[in-house]
């Protein structure tokens, strides 16, 4: 068996091309947050998780340049050797203070630190306790700790009841990490996060919450779901991503000194990956600037998410329950979803499809998500084109 044969029977995705309605790999030209363009045409952007509309912001992108005059374009190392700024440091205190934290290490991606997190602390004997619903970064991480010795389970979504079913087989004296999205990702849902942490309270657990489309979201000041929640002594470990409410590129984690001490010095995910880079430091510095100095960004982007939420349902749309910037709408069907968002592009709106089997067959979606920086003629005319691309493929 040759290993690329896969590859050469892999044509789902031509088929769809052939169909031209395949969503994926589109190429923006030009991106001014809540308008984008793409294929030479101007487009509503709701699909974006640049959730305070902070990409192009003047401070920002200011911030980037003169990081990039002072430092160049790389650090050429990992932060354990040469790649370490006093710009990095920097954004480790800025943040840990922000989240209410002892200390944080800051990592190249999101994804990565999953990785550089989870099989560091996670080793022969311990359990990870993980929600089936965590992003793809988690459940590589636990792979990854499962591969080292580690035990890797599984409880139902968002489900504490399953969870604690689950954590009742784990030998009570293992050393366990119950690890779960703060906000979901594909459905926009929050984690039971009070019942999840007194469960781990009950089971001698440690917590870690992935905040990646948490923070700028909610929370006070838009600090996340430990915030959220007024738990943010209880909660361990929080890690995030810079990729989204920070409007440029890497991840961190924060929690205990100790803690982070121990993953600074043993997390090969971190000690033999190049550091973020100056302009992606910078910029994820003067997005928190903005943050702290112009809350009102958060209940903005609230706001408009809520307002799609109780509009796309007027219409008669699935929309999967939430209160924060992700807003499903599901459409049931691989193919009615292509047909779907072929309308809506073509209409003038950009949006993210997913079909089976990165969801459940019946949860094919256009998952929307929604900006700060949306201005309420941008809504009005994402909810006319959704209500005309359901009514001709005969969702509504």
């Amino acid at each position: 068996m040759d290993l690329f044969s896969k590859c050469f029977d892999f044509t789902r995705a031509d088929e769809i091309k052939a169909l031209g309605v395949y969503p994926y790999f589109r190429a923006i030209q030009e991106n001014e947050g809540p308008i984008v363009q793409i294929e030479g045409k101007k487009i509503i952007m709701a699909g974006s998780n640049n959730y305070l509309g902070l990409t192009a912001h003047p401070k920002v992108v200011e911030a980037a340049i003169k990081a990039v005059e002072k430092y160049g374009t790389g650090c050429s190392g990992s932060r354990y050797l040469t790649g370490t700024l006093d710009l990095h440091i920097e954004l480790e205190e800025r943040l840990a203070k922000f989240f209410k934290a002892e200390s944080v290490l800051l990592f190249s991606t999101g994804y990565q630190t999953a990785q550089g997190v989870i099989p560091t602390l996670v080793g022969r004997n311990e359990y990870i306790i993980s929600d089936k619903d965590n992003h793809a970064c988690i459940i590589a991480g636990n792979l990854m700790a499962k591969g080292a010795m580690g035990n890797f389970v599984r409880y139902k979504h968002n489900d504490m009841d399953d969870l604690e079913r689950v954590i009742e087989k784990v030998p009570k004296d293992a050393a366990k990490l119950i690890v779960s999205d703060g906000v979901f990702s594909t459905g926009g849902e929050i984690v039971d996060l009070p019942r999840l942490n007194e469960v781990a309270k009950r089971f001698n657990a440690r917590i870690m919450i992935d905040d990646a489309h948490s923070v700028g979201v909610i929370g006070k000041g838009g600090r996340g779901t430990a915030s959220e929640f007024n738990l943010e002594k209880e909660i361990d470990l929080t890690m995030g991503t810079f990729s989204k409410t920070f409007g440029s590129l890497g991840g961190f984690v924060a929690g205990p000194e100790r803690v982070i001490n121990f993953i600074k010095h043993y997390s090969l995910a971190l000690i033999f990956s190049a550091s973020p880079t100056p302009a992606s430091v910078a910029t994820a510095l003067a997005a928190l600037d903005i943050l702290e100095q112009e809350p009102e960004r958060v209940q903005k982007l609230i706001s408009n998410a809520s307002y799609m939420r109780e509009n796309l349902k007027k219409k008669g749309f699935n929309v999967i329950e939430g209160r924060t910037a992700i807003v499903p709408v599901i459409v049931g069907n691989d193919e009615l979803a292509f047909k779907m968002w072929r309308f809506l592009y073509d209409s003038g709106v950009f949006v993210n499809v997913f079909i089976s089997p990165g969801v459940p067959e019946g949860r094919q979606m256009m998952r929307t998500s929604y900006m700060a920086t949306h201005k309420k003629e941008h809504l009005d005319e994402i909810l006319h084109l959704f209500e005309k691309a359901g009514k001709s493929i005969g969702l509504i």
